[in-house]
């Protein structure tokens, strides 16, 4: 059996899978339940300082996509609106009930060194093993100086964490906001500081639909609306970029990541984990199916290792990066062309109709006075679109066709600055 345990900068939990900072984990019932579910650790609901915000109702407002009932959801809940107090003796208490699992504590507070050296006595006390700071809350606390408003700007994402690790003894993770025209540059900032790890990506500005009968934002608040938090399956392709951007940054490769974003099952946790995640976040996937996914998870990942051999989380974290490369980089002499199993085809065609409409004309229909649908290799560019959406596992395939030769943009005679260069 594949070892799941998991040391991600110092915190112990016995497998990878920790539920994020949000309402699944805003008070000791919710996180006992988790625990007693098998979650290798979590991530406290955001603590602030008293008194206690106030939050709305209602506050989630979800995207569905063809019968999934959640394929983006939409928040604008705000940090934890419990008394500091009463979240720190529960953090206390369930540390003590559960010393295996890790407990990191999200915190929010107003931008001063000694509003973060107050709360940090505070978590410190409670035996938690390390302190996440969330800069990436976009909506409700950005517009108070916190949350994104901090994360957005990289002195000021340097200037926190210095100040954490000054005051506290603890592990210390900055959250990043994927709010941000480069998320390289406060990862960056975050490990200036001393940050010990980064995690991302935090919630993506959104407004996920519109009342038409309202004619307000959804989730709406007696009539009206406003931007929230992004999150669920839909974001995923966009944390694994952020995810692979930082492991690959020369000034931040090696360097600890917890990778949140989209992850729901055994294979989106082992995509970031090979894009250089050493745990991963759960949220939107707990808020729909409920705390007991997360054995699927285990069992999932556990049987991936088993067959492919890695005994470890270490022996296959980072593997995928040095694979990510700029597109000046790619081959452009690789050549695939698409081919279909006729014994799986249905005959929908599908393919035929979009690449006739929306690509290279490249699936001739009807043969013989009969339906039937084949490639013209002549015309097929290999760019897969009839492979994706074929209704048929495995039905349309690719097949590569080139010599196995080797050209990039950097080498090829097209490019003007080769040119140029060439010619002086």
């Amino acid at each position: 059996m594949a070892d799941l345990s998991c040391n991600f900068v110092g915190i112990r939990s016995p497998n990878p899978f920790w539920l994020a900072s949000a309402p699944p984990t805003d008070k000791a019932y919710n996180v006992n339940r988790a625990f007693e579910a098998g979650w290798g650790g979590v991530v406290w609901k955001t603590l602030g300082v008293d008194p206690p915000v106030v939050n709305v109702s209602s506050r989630y407002g979800a995207m569905p996509l063809r019968g999934q009932r959640i394929a983006g959801l939409n928040n604008i809940e705000l940090i934890t609106d419990r008394p500091l107090a009463i979240n720190l003796e529960e953090i206390r208490q369930v540390k003590r009930d559960w010393p295996d699992r890790a407990m990191i504590v999200s915190l929010m507070v107003p931008c001063t060194e000694e509003a973060w050296k107050s709360i940090l006595h505070q978590v410190e006390d409670t035996g938690a093993d390390a302190v996440e700071l969330n800069f990436g809350c976009p909506h409700g606390m950005s517009e108070r100086g916190m949350g994104a408003a901090v994360g957005q700007v990289p002195e000021y994402v340097e200037m926190v964490a210095a100040w954490v690790k000054l005051h506290s003894q603890l592990p210390c993770i900055v959250k990043l906001t994927p709010n941000i025209t480069d998320v390289r540059s406060t990862a960056r900032a975050a490990f200036r500081g001393g940050a010990d790890a980064v995690s991302l990506i935090n919630t993506i500005n959104s407004i996920v639909s519109v009342d038409l009968d309202q004619m307000a934002p959804t989730p709406t608040v007696d009539g009206k609306g406003t931007h929230g938090g992004y999150c669920g399956p839909a974001v995923k392709p966009i944390a694994l970029h952020m995810v692979a951007d930082i492991a690959r940054d020369p000034e931040t490769h090696g360097k600890p990541i917890s990778a949140i974003g989209g992850i729901g099952t055994w294979r989106d946790a082992a995509e970031f984990m090979a894009l250089g995640a050493g745990s991963v976040q759960v949220c939107t996937a707990a808020m729909h199916y409920g705390f007991r996914i997360v054995k699927d998870m285990h069992a999932g990942l556990s049987n991936w290792m088993d067959a492919k051999g890695y005994a470890t989380l270490d022996d296959f974290v980072g593997r995928a990066v040095p694979n990510v490369t700029d597109w000046q980089h790619l081959n452009l002499d690789y050549d695939i062309k698409a081919r279909i199993d006729q014994d799986k085809c249905i005959q929908c065609g599908l393919c035929h109709i979009v690449c006739e409409d929306t690509a290279h004309q490249a699936i001739t229909a009807i043969k013989n006075g009969e339906r039937y649908f084949e490639v013209v290799d002549a015309e097929c560019v290999g760019c897969n679109l009839c492979m994706h959406v074929c209704p048929v596992d495995d039905c349309i395939s690719m097949e590569r066709v080139d010599e196995g030769t080797f050209s990039d943009w950097t080498t090829h005679p097209n490019n003007p600055l080769r040119k140029a260069t060439e010619n002086g």
